[in-house]
């Protein structure tokens, strides 16, 4: 903004002169729009602003939302919209700068910038906010912290700032010269020559640098050098705005009259292209500012300083009925900017008030604005007083916030330790010759015991000849770590030196080591999954974010009654945790060995809230260094999925599916079948010392581990089974303090848990995370070996080796007790089955079950008359057998993993094999192999860590109807609403499926789809220049096309659905897609927008139904949708004109080629790829004949690649050159 037309000593601007100025109202204005506004002469207090009630805000008309005070009675100099977050920042004469949250303008910070001088412009950048003043530019967090203090020459008078990319800033001012700076180095990196000074006003487009001077004038310089390629004259007094968008440049300013410099009503329009001015545009304001608002079209906004705001088009006339006034509390407007969005316009005036006008009751500053980070509240006046005299007063009075972040007070196990002494050793260093070096230890050495023997003390210090057993001031190097001590689930070391030291790397079987997948130019197509798993279950890819939890995945689904009730389930819910799991489980069961991936159910589990705030998203770095600690993230995963499944479930009515034998529900009303499956409900019994006894119901999906007291000091080897341990878990004791009722206040209770129904499926948290639990188990499991190898004495074999006759006695029923080798006993405590019992008193007991205890059932009764579960529904007693069990694998040079051992059942071989037995398995994300029972309890420590623990009843199964419905109905296919606001019949580029048009098995359907990108791909390159990709792009699905592909209608689509989505996209890939921004946000798109899940349903029911998928490179799209397709059901033009170890050819090449069709000129299009593919599908049909002559389409596809050599498989360009092939076009509907 330029003053030189004003005032000279409103520059100044002494508070003095405010009651001195008087607004001026234009005389083609109606006075009525002006209100009175009164101002106390020494200043506007804040009290005395009047409060705005609600404003009814008219969508798509701007009016004033709300006006709030930044400094009294200091002007406003500068107002900015931050580009990053929802603020709005404003900077005062005064040199102080204040934020403001959101469009209610909250007060965000309010920091000085500088002491004397005026801030001239504001830019905001990712980490902080560049402020410009007279002579200095400062950097400073959104905060206040000051991250760089830049002091220009004395003599400069800057006044604009331009930021040319993310670390290169242009400043210019009154001076002959403009600066560029490097905001990595802070240091002027060039200075350029300016011919004509006083550069106030500067803008950038994809052409020129535009810098507006105080001469009137507008010069247009190249981007790479600087230097002047056009000028525009625009006016004859001084230049006040300018804005430059598309190919259209406007400009307000001054012109010279006799009395003087008058604004000049007339605002100059110049045309890029031709470089010349166009007709002027004759306002009914005195313009001060302007800026271009391309929302629909490209209007221009002109403000005058007396507050009249006027929307024009620039190449059209003005309309006096296009005006509407702000009202300003001061005399004069001295700011104005508008929002990234276009959807809020901000204000400020002379008396220091901030107005924002928007165009809807709840706007948006930008497109995409990540979160903001607010300071906690303070809570020391609202606190209650303590004294400190009273011993018994609960400190749990001062509320403390909850919180998943490490405490500062919570120091790390290394810090707390004894910190181990440096020695300074004089003599050689094991590098070179001579020098100096450290020797470190964990202990102080041990002394000489001839020293000790012969020591004299003399009060504590004691006396000792030297006994000459080694050189005076020299110690023998420790070339090996003689401690192999548990590393308390270190992740990763310090420093990536000695890393191969580590004691325990070489003990990771190569089976457990994180797998990764090695990526081609060909992506995945290349790469051997069968190498990793021969069986035909299906495997997890880990690359996706936040697939940790791939081995509880797995878990879930071998648990017969969850993956039955899961993929019953389907609700309305967009991100639907059970609706994901279930589309999830049933490309687990289509699957043949090939691997799936979870994408778009971790796509969901990121948007819910108890995600994040339990810490269970990971950020990509985390999870690739392995800094988060896997263990315990899984396990509170665990926790979660549970927790959300039962949410879930009891939204819904139970599904017919889960119904007992006898016909009952196995839930009650308000309860889920996920609850009857895993709740336990308990008495919670609180005992206090006055006598007075609490019980609460309660129950819980899962139990964590509690380990004996002392359990790491106790050296001895007492034996302590698995049985005690998870009792004293189940039934817990302990004191704590309570509220009393009775005494009415904290008064130290005894707590108790008394079990009033077991659940089907005991889920054990192991909190297995530090060094104690580590050495319970490592101590234990030695225990146990002992005790085995006296059990079983002489008959127990190294390893597990038999003769031919010992395998053919394993077909009889004594033959198949054989006894473990030693290998299979070692590292063991964790019991392959337990029985529980309740007893009469709301009591539990709980031992190891063996197979050889199975005949300790009959004395319940005759086996024949006692069935398993009538044992249990008549006695109480429960035999659970192990089903899974996750475990860490402590692996530094990778980071560490989670794998799973689970214990398959018969039902999953039958479906998938075509047997019926039980086998365990490894499932190591998509490396899936069989292992032996008993290597799924054993746990070395030092590498194999247990995380979680699976038990079910016995028969568990049979209490279900596992029948599966599939909930998706052809309903789906039908008309339904788009989420676009302004969406319009008349741009639908489909036509719904009718009623007698619903798809049969074995219809044609045409598909295409366009992707975008919400994270760029990892990428290294070797020594050799070849490019190694470590992480691909992750994609999103953006647009689906399904056209029809016989009847009357063929070739028009049916589904054209463009998918919303909540992640910050980083390339629209607009080239290859069509999709443009905005054509995915609900507010602004045109397009018919969905949900992915109702789109996802659609897909789905068309798999189920039976059709065939015609398409080109329908492989891709259906990863990314993230759909598994039977083979069948799939014919991909891309394989059908390919020959084998040839390249493959472009849908845009084979159009030429075979169709005489131009297609994807300047983009995709998924409605003409997906009709090309049908052409090209029909076009194969006639070639072949059918697939009756493949020998004829051999030479065809000969001739196909020869053609396609010569011409580089580039489609001519010239209109005149036309295919070789004259084939008929499609006789389709190509247009509705």
């Amino acid at each position: 903004m330029n003053f030189e037309g004003l005032d000279p000593g409103l520059a100044e601007y002494a508070p003095a002169m405010h009651s001195a100025l008087d607004p001026v109202l234009d005389a083609h204005l109606n006075p009525s729009l002006l209100q009175n506004v009164e101002l106390d002469p020494e200043g506007v207090a804040l009290e005395a602003l009047p409060v705005q009630e609600s404003v009814h805000i008219m969508e798509g008309v701007y009016s004033e939302l709300h006006s709030v005070v930044a400094e009294v009675g200091v002007p406003v100099s500068v107002s900015h919209f931050d580009l990053h977050e929802e603020m709005l920042w404003v900077g005062s004469h005064g040199g102080h700068a204040t934020s403001f949250f959101g469009p209610a303008l909250e007060r965000y910070s309010s920091f000085q910038v500088n002491g004397s001088d005026d801030i001239r412009q504001i830019q905001s950048l990712e980490n902080g906010i560049l402020f410009l003043t007279k002579n200095n530019l400062k950097y400073m967090a959104r905060g206040g912290l000051i991250i760089f203090d830049y002091l220009l020459d004395e003599s400069d008078d800057m006044h604009s700032l331009l930021l040319t990319d993310s670390s290169t800033l242009l400043v210019g001012g009154l001076q002959n010269h403009i600066l560029e700076i490097d905001l990595n180095t802070v240091q002027e990196t060039q200075k350029y020559a300016v011919e004509t000074p006083g550069v106030t006003i500067m803008r950038q487009t994809n052409r020129f640098f535009f810098c507006g001077h105080t001469s009137g004038k507008v010069s247009l310089r190249d981007l790479r050098t600087f230097k002047v390629e056009h000028e525009f004259d625009a006016f004859s007094g001084s230049l006040s705005d300018f804005d430059v968008h598309g190919n259209l440049l406007a400009a307000c300013g001054f012109s010279s009259r006799l009395t003087g410099l008058a604004c000049d009503r007339f605002l100059k329009v110049y045309d890029l292209r031709m470089m010349r001015a166009i007709t002027p545009l004759q306002v009914h304001v005195d313009p001060a500012f302007l800026r271009f608002i391309p929302t629909y079209t490209s209007r221009l906004a002109i403000i005058s300083q007396s507050g009249q705001c006027q929307f024009c088009e620039p190449t059209g006339l003005a309309n006096p009925a296009d005006i509407f006034h702000v009202n300003p509390v001061g005399p004069l407007l001295m700011t104005f900017d508008v929002s990234a969005s276009k959807q809020a316009l901000a204000f400020g005036d002379s008396e220091g008030c901030v107005h924002l006008w928007t165009d809807s009751p709840e706007p948006s500053f930008n497109p995409y604005s990540r979160e903001t980070e607010f300071a906690l509240p303070c809570l020391v006046d609202s606190l209650p007083p303590l004294d400190w005299s009273q011993d018994l007063l609960p400190l749990s009075l001062i509320p403390v916030p909850l919180t998943t972040d490490t405490l500062l007070s919570d120091w790390p196990a290394a810090n707390s330790a004894p910190a181990p002494r440096l020695y300074l050793i004089f003599g050689p260093n094991r590098g070179s010759g001579k020098g100096l070096r450290y020797q470190d230890s964990l202990r102080a050495p041990p002394v000489d015991a001839e020293i000790l023997r012969t020591m004299k003390k003399v009060g504590f210090i004691g006396y000792a000849p030297n006994p000459r057993t080694r050189l005076r001031n020299q110690i023998p190097y420790r070339l090996k770590e003689s401690d192999n001590e548990f590393d308390n689930f270190s992740q990763v070391t310090e420093s990536p030196i000695g890393r191969e030291e580590e004691p325990h790397l070489h003990m990771v079987s190569k089976k457990y080591r994180k797998v990764t997948i090695k990526y081609s130019k060909l992506g995945l197509e290349d790469f051997d999954f069968k190498h990793y798993n021969k069986t035909l279950f299906a495997g997890l890819e880990p690359h996706i974010p936040n697939a940790y939890c791939n081995c509880m995945i797995q878990v879930l689904y071998f648990l017969e009654p969850v993956r039955c009730l899961i993929q019953n389930h389907l609700c309305q819910k967009e991100f639907c945790l059970a609706c994901e799991l279930g589309f999830l489980f049933h490309m687990l069961d289509l699957s043949r060995g090939d691997p799936c991936q979870g994408s778009n159910f971790l796509r969901a589990f990121r948007t819910i809230p108890e995600a994040s705030a339990l810490g269970l998203i990971l950020a990509d770095s985390d999870e690739a260094s392995g800094k988060g600690n896997l263990a315990r993230l899984i396990q509170r995963w665990n926790r979660f999925i549970l927790t959300q499944l039962h949410q879930d479930m009891q939204e819904l009515e139970v599904p017919q599916a889960y119904r007992g034998a006898g016909g009952s529900s196995f839930c009650s009303s308000g309860d889920s079948v996920i609850g009857q499956l895993f709740s336990c409900e308990m008495e919670n019994c609180s005992l206090c010392r006055c006598g007075s006894e609490t019980v609460r119901a309660s129950s819980t999906l899962l139990f964590t581990l509690s380990y004996p007291e002392g359990s790491n000091s106790d050296k001895t080897g007492k034996n302590c089974d698995f049985a005690q341990v998870l009792k004293r878990s189940i039934c817990l004791e302990q004191n704590t303090q309570a509220w009393c009722d009775n005494c009415e206040k904290y008064q130290p209770t005894i707590q108790t848990r008394n079990i009033c129904h077991l659940p089907d499926i005991l889920v054990i948290n192991c909190e297995v995370n530090s060094l104690k639990e580590a050495d319970f188990w490592r101590m234990q499991a030695e225990v146990a070996f002992k005790m085995a190898m006296k059990k079983h004495g002489g008959e127990i074999s190294k390893s597990k080796e038999f003769a031919l006759a010992d395998w053919k006695e394993l077909g009889s029923p004594e033959g198949m007790l054989m006894c473990p080798s030693i290998e299979e006993l070692k590292n063991v405590w964790l019991p392959f089955s337990i029985r529980m019992k309740m007893t009469k008193n709301k009591g539990l007991d709980v031992c190891n079950w063996t197979d050889g205890d199975e005949m300790q059932l009959s004395s319940l009764g005759t086996p024949s008359q006692w069935g398993p579960a009538r044992a249990e529904e008549e006695h109480g007693v429960y035999v659970y057998d192990l089903m899974a069990t996750v475990v860490h694998i402590l692996d530094s040079r990778t980071g560490g993993s989670l794998v799973a051992h689970i214990k398959v059942g018969e039902t999953y071989h039958q479906r998938k094999e075509g047997v019926t037995h039980q086998q365990w398995y490894l499932f190591n994300d998509f490396l899936i192999e069989p292992i032996d029972k008993h290597e799924a309890v054993q746990f070395d420590m030092n590498w194999k860590v247990p995380a979680i623990l699976y038990y079910i009843k016995r028969n568990l199964n049979s209490k279900y109807n596992l029948n599966i419905k599939n909930p998706i109905e052809a309903s789906v296919l039908l008309a339904e609403a788009s989420l676009a606001r302004k969406q319009r019949k008349t741009h639908t580029t489909f036509i719904p499926l009718m009623l007698n048009e619903m798809p049969q098995v074995g219809d044609l359907v045409g598909l295409d789809a366009e992707f975008v990108t919400l994270n760029e791909e990892e990428a290294e390159l070797r020594s050799d220049g070849t490019k190694s990709t470590i992480k691909p792009s992750q994609m999103s699905v953006a647009r689906i096309t399904c056209v029809r592909g016989q009847g009357p209608n063929e070739g028009i689509p049916f589904i054209d659905d463009y998918i919303s989505t909540q992640e910050q996209v980083v390339d629209y890939l607009t080239q290859y897609s069509g999709i443009k921004p905005g054509d995915l946000d609900a507010k602004i798109s045109s397009k018919h927008l969905t949900t992915l899940k109702s789109t996802y349903l659609k897909l789905r029911f068309l798999i189920d139904i039976g059709v065939k998928f015609v398409g080109h490179g329908l492989q891709k799209d259906f990863r990314v949708i993230n759909l598994m397709v039977p083979k069948d059901q799939v014919l991909d033009t891309v394989y059908l004109f390919h020959m084998p170890r040839k390249r493959m050819i472009s849908l845009r090449f084979l159009a030429w080629y075979f169709l005489d069709l131009k297609i994807q000129g300047e983009t995709h299009d998924s409605i003409e790829d997906a009709r090309t593919a049908l052409q090209l599908y029909r076009k194969y049909l006639e070639l072949s004949k059918n697939g009756t002559e493949p020998e004829s389409f051999h030479k065809v596809l000969k001739g196909l690649y020869e053609k396609g050599r010569k011409m580089d498989w580039k489609v001519p360009e010239p209109e005149g050159q036309t295919s070789p092939k004259n084939a008929a076009v499609f006789s389709s509907v190509l247009a509705l």
